[in-house]
């Protein structure tokens, strides 16, 4: 994988400067830290006693406008502050947080004056996109810097540009991969009338996580700059090649989006029509600015691109009724509503048929915009609800759920007492680790790895007790959507939340998934948060994409592991093992998943007296020696390794591990 030696040197520097351990590539399969048990672990598998089938929406994905995770992650445009949210000033210091990382976080314009400072100025009369719009006298200019680029590949781009006078202006783009190099320029001979876009392109001439883009004005006359653009040539759709490519490999089959604590601020209407045009914003909930270049449009076409179902959550936090069930129309509605009628406005004759929406986020804690006391926002639930089911009555609703017994549970209990009749599904969230509010996670690997499950476990009896006594359950069972679970740890690598996930967690995540087979008769979907950078599975550089250590079970656990569930009984032991297994959707395979958080391998020797299992079987091991060890843009020293092997019986699983052998049956 390619990468500048720059970037390997410092997210080297961060990663051994931190608890985590580094491993060569060649450490990546797992030899035995220990000596096996005598012993075998004996597991009996009835496959005549089964839970409700699993579905596939388990294993969904969440993105939020957030850090890297959609701009510098999924989305392929390089330009910072594109329509000029931030001033040009003479004091050029982009960057408020992360400082010292390779991923910065832009808190003011990344925009540098070349020439004096009385060069470039922010007229607000009449500007092209949002507040303000940039001036360059002639013979000054601005850049851009810190740009991954590639050597030999090639970038197209764009500016909006118009002469701010009646003196002849012209401007030269120039790409640059390093201040002394030689650079690579596009002239604009003569800019003439109105705002018109000037296409541009170049082709890198070496490989570097620093170039410049610089636009100066090279004529007489002033420029106005609207806005500007540059991706790489091989994007697709406006995402980027190399992480769209990660993403077809997970095969997530549903995303949700926008947030989030995101979305409780954030206005749908700023993200349609003409990207040039939509206005730049004030992330609402994070840091930085919101380009507004992604939006409902680009959602729901990366979602036919990855083959995913879109999972959209409204506002009801700053936003109301009338605003949610105008998105409802938009994404759903005739070209004869308000909505549609915009979105054949805006290229989309056909409706998309979005089924599944998130009636707000969060709105239990205090950090939400719009956060309100629960009496008064069950009702705000049922009134956003009723007028989304007026606009499309066959789309079905999750409301805001926290199962928290610190509260004694007021708020999911509250929310299906006086909600139930307006939602289908009820939401949970969920995260452990190194959080920035939580308690030092525990040294021992086992703890670690049990993390997960125990809040799945704790969130689904917790419902179960709860529907029960409002008499919901068995007849009118709510189920859960556990829409935001994931480790969440806060040494930052890969930008704003972005941290490294290691083996353990890896292992965590496996055995949070076996816990959702266990429970599959009230938990019916989960979405892991967040799948790009942003505590993600799949991590990005500015030139390149990878699978981080979470992304193996979610993905082959997806690929590999059964859809009907079936009873597993044995003794954890010291190794503190976890097994689970199901059917095939035919009932002609058999998969068994085991999570190994121990140093010594295990053996299990399986009971399967009811089925007929073949000989022949597959299987899919991913193992380290240390527990401690990381991906990153150079090695996958945590990957799987699939291996067909001869069952008679009996199973070894290294260390530090987890497997799924996927055994044909007679």
């Amino acid at each position: 994988m390619r990468t500048s030696p720059a970037f390997a040197f410092a997210v080297a520097a961060i990663l051994c400067s931190s608890p985590i351990a580094r491993l060569d590539a060649a450490d990546a399969v797992s030899e035995p830290a220990a000596s096996a048990p005598k012993t075998a672990t004996t597991v009996k598998i009835n496959a005549a006693e089964r839970r409700p089938d699993i579905n596939p929406f388990i294993y969904a994905q969440f993105i939020e406008h957030l850090g890297r995770c959609i701009y510098g992650g999924i989305w392929a445009e390089m330009l910072e502050d594109r329509k000029f949210y931030f001033p040009i000033t003479e004091n050029y210091a982009p960057y408020k947080s992360l400082e010292k990382t390779e991923f910065p976080v832009v808190g003011a314009s990344p925009w540098q004056i070349i020439g004096s400072a009385d060069g470039v100025a922010m007229t607000k009369e009449k500007p092209f996109v949002g507040e303000q719009t940039p001036q360059i006298a002639a013979g000054h200019g601005i850049r851009q810097r810190d740009l991954g680029v590639v050597q030999g590949k090639k970038y197209i781009g764009y500016a909006w540009l118009k002469s701010a006078g009646d003196k002849p202006a012209a401007v030269e783009v120039v790409l640059k991969t390093s201040d002394d190099a030689k650079p690579t320029a596009h002239k604009i001979a003569k800019l003439t009338g109105d705002y018109q876009k000037y296409p541009f392109e170049f082709t890198a001439d070496a490989t570097t996580d620093h170039a410049n883009l610089e636009l100066n004005a090279v004529g007489e006359g002033n420029v106005l700059v609207g806005t500007i653009s540059l991706m790489p040539a091989d994007n697709v759709k406006g995402m980027r090649a190399d992480t769209l490519a990660l993403l077809k490999e997970l095969d997530a089959p549903m995303y949700r989006w926008p947030g989030g604590n995101f979305v409780s601020g954030y206005d749908w209407r700023d993200g349609i029509g003409d990207r040039d045009r939509r206005p730049p914003r004030k992330n609402p909930a994070w840091t930085g600015v919101e380009h507004n270049d992604v939006g409902l449009d680009e959602f729901l076409v990366f979602c036919q691109e990855v083959g995913a179902e879109p999972l959209i959550a409204v506002n009801t936090g700053f936003g109301d009724d009338y605003s949610a069930a105008q998105e409802v129309d938009y994404c759903n509605g005739a070209a004869d509503t308000i909505g549609g009628e915009w979105r054949v406005k805006n290229g989309r004759v056909e409706p998309y048929g979005v089924k599944y929406w998130c009636v707000g986020n969060e709105m239990f804690g205090n950090w939400q915009l719009g956060y309100m006391a629960l009496p008064q926002y069950a009702q705000k639930h049922n009134l956003v609800a009723k007028a989304m089911l007026k606009a499309d009555p066959t789309i079905e609703l999750i409301g805001v759920g926290n199962f928290d017994p610190k509260d004694n549970a007021k708020w999911s209990e509250g929310m299906l007492k006086d909600c139930h009749e307006h939602m289908d599904y009820i939401s949970e969230h969920f995260y452990r680790g190194r959080t920035p509010w939580g308690e030092k996670t525990p040294d021992d690997v086992a703890q670690h790895v049990a993390m997960l499950k125990e809040e799945v476990k704790k969130k689904a009896d917790g419902h179960r007790d709860i529907q029960k006594r409002q008499g919901l359950l068995p007849d009118r069972t709510i189920p859960i959507v556990m829409d935001e679970w994931n480790y969440w740890h806060n040494d930052y690598v890969y930008g704003e939340l972005g941290c490294a996930y290691d083996l353990a967690d890896a292992l965590g995540v496996a055995a949070g998934l076996h816990e959702f087979f266990r429970n599959t008769d009230i938990i019916r979907m989960a979405h892991y948060a967040q799948t790009v950078n942003v505590i993600g599975c799949i991590k990005t550089t500015k030139t390149d994409a990878f699978l981080d250590t979470t992304a193996y079970p979610l993905m082959l656990y997806r690929k590999h592991f059964g859809t009907q569930p079936v009873a597993v009984d044995y003794e954890a032991g010291e190794q503190n093992l976890d097994v689970a297994a199901a059917l095939s959707e035919d009932g002609k395979t058999l998969a068994i998943g085991v999570v190994n958080p121990s140093n010594k391998p295990a053996q299990l020797k399986f009971d399967v007296a009811d089925l007929k299992p073949s000989q022949a079987a597959t299987q899919w091991i991913v193992a380290g020696k240390d527990p401690r060890a990381t991906n990153d843009a150079d090695n996958d020293r945590i990957k799987d390794v699939q291996s067909d092997v001869e069952f008679d019986g009996n199973w070894e699983v290294p260390g530090f591990a987890f497997g799924i052998l996927s055994i044909p049956l007679q």
